[in-house]
C-alpha cells in the first residue's frame, strides 16, 4: 500500500497531513508557504509513494462554496494537469480550523503553540483526512 495526502488549501499557507504507508495512521507533516506547495508535493512524490490526494473543499455552513473554493478548484485542475497519474478527491474541510483548535486545546498545547497558524493548518488537514478515511470506511 501506499499513502494518502492531505492538503488544506489556503491563501498563504497550505497545511498538509499524511497517513503511513499501510493506512492506519493519520499524522499532521508540515505547513508550507501556499507558492510553494506544488514543488513540495513534486519533492514529496518522488521521493514517498502516493496513491491519492485529498483536498479540502471550502464550504459555508449551509454548503456553499466560500471566496476561496474557486481558488481550490483551480489549484486541483493545475494538479490534475500537472500529476495525472494521482488521483484526486476532495473533502468538505467546514469547521476543520475550529476542530484543529480544540484538538490544540484539549492536548494542553499553550497559548503560544496554539497562535502558530501553521500548527493549526497541518491539524487541519490531518482532520480532513481523517473525515475522508471515516467517510470510505476506512477509519
Amino acid at each position: 500500500m501506499s499513502r494518502i495526502l492531505a492538503i488544506d488549501y489556503g491563501l498563504k499557507r497550505s497545511g498538509i497531513a499524511v497517513t503511513d504507508p499501510l493506512q492506519i495512521i493519520v499524522s499532521p507533516l508540515t505547513t508550507i508557504p501556499t507558492p510553494e506547495l506544488f514543488g513540495f508535493l513534486k519533492d514529496y512524490f518522488a521521493k514517498e509513494d502516493v496513491e491519492l490526494m485529498v483536498i479540502g473543499e471550502p464550504k459555508h455552513a449551509d454548503g456553499q462554496p466560500t471566496y476561496v473554493s474557486d481558488k481550490v478548484h483551480g489549484f486541483v485542475r493545475y494538479l490534475q494537469k500537472e500529476l495525472p497519474q494521482i488521483p484526486i478527491a476532495l473533502e468538505d474541510e467546514s469547521f476543520s480550523s475550529a476542530e484543529a483548535m480544540n484538538t490544540l486545546v484539549r492536548s494542553g498545547a499553550k497559548k503560544k503553540k496554539r497562535r502558530e497558524k501553521g500548527t493549526l493548518d497541518k491539524i487541519s488537514a490531518a482532520i480532513i483526512l481523517e473525515r475522508y478515511l471515516q467517510r470510505i470506511g476506512k477509519y
